[in-house]
């Protein structure tokens, strides 16, 4: 179940707020952990499971570490003494959570992956009788790599004395499985959500923000993504294209995760506040970044600080120099590109973000082009970024390599390929490009311009909506990127 379907909106959305300020207060996380179980396990139930053993095991593996007195007194242990020495069982209890969820992940996501590449590698060496029954596949639960890093980093945080470990298992189960932000994030840390947990507030302040947030990332996703991605597959998927058509199509798909990610977190964080919590920001105009290193700071934020926190921080960091700190980073993003999808391209992608990453640092500049103007600083960094979303959205690495062929002249185009400009020149589309254009480079954040809401935007506010919602009951065309993630 996505957000922007008929189903969410006009279904489970109104009947999942109906019962939540209907409940008392204290079953309000039990009737929120069951609705979005129920959310979960909509497209296939057997993904409910793999998501109370994650859930399970962290709670368990979090009271082991907070000792046997927490049973007694809950109130006599708070958080563990940040450095401080930690036992024997404490080390296995966090061993178990990373081991456990990082088990779960690896097997779900890169069986398949594994296999096709143990086959092509016995069929390089003349050894086919060796391979395994290509018949055999895993199905991919949605949004386990969200909800993993999430489960996984409570029990890191208690192991830390970050955060205190959670007695109750309903606010536990509560705090992973909640709906708004469970199968494409944000990637919320237990400790940005644990006082929340025991007391937040329901206001209508809060309500109209999320209402507005909902309203705005509703119309981002069908008027601006949906379009993008039209004009996006119709390029990667021809036969033949000409340079032109190929730097349009990388732009409109760069628009299109762009749009399509932040208006599922934009619905997201609204969704949050209607239910009285408040989630962190997940993205900060990053195609106004100025360079790579940049852009991580305002991609995918939550994403982002996570491997800085739990990945690039224990490798060393920045504290060995500079050519320890480029192979930090190149770490980092290799395993980053790869929790994206098992796929070379996604490892590709993370490669070359790893190497611009360390570039960076090893010349010891916020960008490799500082001395240019920033219009001119952007633009370079929006080129480079064309380049690597190119690995992110093609089919495979031969593709790839052809597209990128193509963008730089090195891949003629055939006379059919005059063809394709009938369909993504169409006025509709070019003029839907052009908007999410103005709206990237021009336009403030939702989170900003929602701070305030008078009745102009209250009014511009319900159009987009009856405009979107009327997109969206007509619209065949309704992907969603991060939902396989």
């Amino acid at each position: 179940m996505v957000f922007s379907s008929n189903l969410f909106l006009f279904y489970f959305l109104p009947l999942a707020l109906l019962l939540y300020y209907a409940l008392p207060r204290r079953a309000k996380h039990l009737g929120l952990t069951a609705l979005s179980y129920a959310f979960y396990g909509w497209a296939n139930p057997l993904f409910m499971l793999i998501l109370l053993a994650s859930t399970v095991v962290d709670y368990f593996c979090g009271l082991a570490m907070a000792g046997r007195r927490f049973f007694r007194d809950p109130e006599a242990i708070e958080a563990l003494e940040p450095g401080g020495p930690r036992s024997r069982r404490q080390k296995l209890a966090l061993a178990i959570s990373i081991v456990s969820n990082l088990s779960l992940l690896g097997f779900f996501k890169y069986f398949n992956f594994a296999v096709e590449n143990y086959d092509a590698l016995l069929a390089w060496m003349g050894l086919e009788t060796l391979q395994l029954d290509t018949a055999l596949r895993i199905a991919l639960p949605l949004g386990i790599s969200f909800y993993t890093f999430q489960s996984m980093s409570y029990s890191i945080d208690v192991y830390r004395g970050q955060a205190r470990a959670q007695r109750n298992f309903i606010d536990f189960a509560c705090y992973v499985s909640m709906f708004p932000q469970l199968v494409a994030g944000p990637i919320i840390r237990f400790r940005e959500v644990a006082s929340q947990l025991v007391q937040r507030t329901h206001t209508i302040e809060k309500f109209a923000r999320g209402a507005a947030f909902i309203s705005l990332g509703l119309a981002k996703k069908i008027l601006l993504a949906n379009p993008c991605g039209k004009i996006a597959d119709s390029v990667f998927e021809a036969g033949s294209i000409t340079m032109v058509q190929a730097w349009y199509g990388a732009s409109a798909y760069a628009f299109q995760i762009y749009f399509d990610f932040s208006a599922y977190t934009d619905m997201a964080i609204g969704l949050g506040l209607m239910l009285g919590f408040v989630f962190p920001k997940n993205f900060d105009s990053p195609y106004h970044a100025r360079s790579i290193t940049d852009f991580w700071r305002r991609w995918h934020i939550s994403l982002s600080t996570w491997l800085r926190d739990y990945l690039y921080i224990p490798l060393g960091g920045n504290r060995r120099g500079p050519t320890r700190t480029a192979i930090n980073l190149g770490l980092v993003m290799l395993l980053g590109g790869l929790w994206h999808g098992a796929s070379w391209n996604f490892v590709l992608w993370g490669a070359m973000h790893g190497f611009l990453l360390g570039l960076e640092r090893i010349r010891g500049r916020a960008s490799l082009y500082h001395w240019l103007p920033v219009p001119m600083q952007v633009a370079l960094t929006f080129v480079l970024l064309l380049i690597t979303w190119v690995f992110f959205r093609s089919s495979d690495l031969p593709s790839a390599l052809a597209y990128l062929g193509t963008m730089f002249g090195l891949v003629q185009a055939r006379p059919e390929a005059a063809i394709l400009d009938g369909i993504i020149y169409q006025p509709y589309y070019l003029g839907t490009f052009i908007a999410a254009a103005l709206v990237t480079w021009l336009f403030p954040q939702t989170w900003d311009w929602t701070r305030s809401i008078g009745p102009l935007k209250a009014l511009l506010l319900l159009l987009l909506l009856l405009l979107s919602v009327a997109v969206l009951v007509t619209q065949a065309y309704n992907p969603f990127i991060y939902f396989i993630f």
